[in-house]
């Protein structure tokens, strides 16, 4: 049974949305006021949140995971392709903030000004980054969306820019100015690092990347009573969002309906082991003989 959690996915987008532009406006109102370079950098980045869940919204829109004619394997893709999407935001984020660093070695800028009622101002906005983390997380974990934990890690990474700016904040309140520029490269390497591990998180769904070796599934299924063998195993996906496994299966039945208890068996181990999962199997006679429990790799 394929569950549809597009609803409560929409929820939490929204909820995030409204909190990442007070975040947004916040950081840009200081960064105005104080002339920091890094704190806007920062306001960039929150740009990019905000943007991501609206997105997430669209891409939901055309994801979902039940089948129709014109798709009959889901619309999971679409969420997958959403979150490759929060990736590149994140790399033009990076971009502009090194940009923005560059620039003002090159040319210099007005001194960076900073009061203790700004910091504390950015010490709700951090909490308030903290909450979108890990709520988001939280979610997109319990109904397996791809779409909230990769913007939940979006939002993890501005955490930790949003805490490094503070602390070049408060040494740019006692007197260090260089902080605000050098600190702009590190904020810029984590955004890099955000945008990558959601390429890689995501990359394999798309490109139907191996999801289960095929041993695992070669064990599973001949320890169920009936099972001879199987070959010419596949799967794709990825596991906890969407797997589709598919194989070949000989069986010791005398007649159609034992193979397709037999079948059942195999199918019901799988689905415990794989949840969620769909799959397709071909069934051979016991006097089948194969020794390829997968398909032949590419010859290089």
């Amino acid at each position: 049974m394929t569950y549809d959690n597009r609803t409560e996915v929409r929820k939490v987008l929204i909820i995030t949305l409204l909190l990442n532009i007070f975040v947004m406006g916040l950081k840009a109102l200081v960064g105005y006021w104080t002339g920091s370079l890094s704190l806007l950098a920062d306001a960039l980045h929150s740009v990019t949140d905000s943007a991501n869940n609206v997105l997430g919204l669209v891409a939901i829109k055309f994801s979902s995971p039940l089948p129709d004619r014109e798709h009959p394997y889901g619309h999971n893709k679409f969420e997958a392709v959403g979150a490759l999407g929060i990736a590149a935001f994140l790399g033009i984020a990076c971009f502009e903030i090194v940009q923005g660093a560059v620039e003002r070695i090159l040319k210099g800028g007005e001194p960076v000004r900073v009061s203790p009622p700004e910091l504390w101002l950015l010490l709700i906005v951090l909490g308030v980054n903290i909450f979108v983390a890990f709520y988001e997380r939280n979610v997109g974990k319990r109904v397996g969306s791809s779409i909230l934990i990769a913007d939940a890690t979006h939002t993890m990474s501005d955490v930790w820019v949003t805490i490094s700016v503070i602390g070049g904040l408060i040494g740019v309140w006692l007197g260090y100015q260089w902080l605000d520029v050098a600190l702009a490269f590190p904020v810029a390497l984590l955004v890099f690092w955000s945008g990558w591990s959601v390429l890689t998180e995501n990359l394999p769904w798309l490109v139907d990347q191996m999801a289960i070796a095929p041993e695992t599934i070669h064990t599973i299924a001949v320890s169920v009573p009936g099972v001879l063998n199987c070959h010419d195993i596949a799967s794709r996906g990825v596991i906890g969002r969407q797997v589709f496994i598919e194989m070949h299966l000989i069986v010791d039945a005398p007649d159609v309906e034992t193979a397709h208890n037999i079948t059942e068996e195999v199918e019901k181990q799988l689905e415990q082991r794989f949840h969620p999962v769909r799959i397709v199997i071909h069934v051979e006679p016991p006097a089948y003989q194969s020794e390829r429990i997968t398909f032949e790799s590419e010859q290089t």
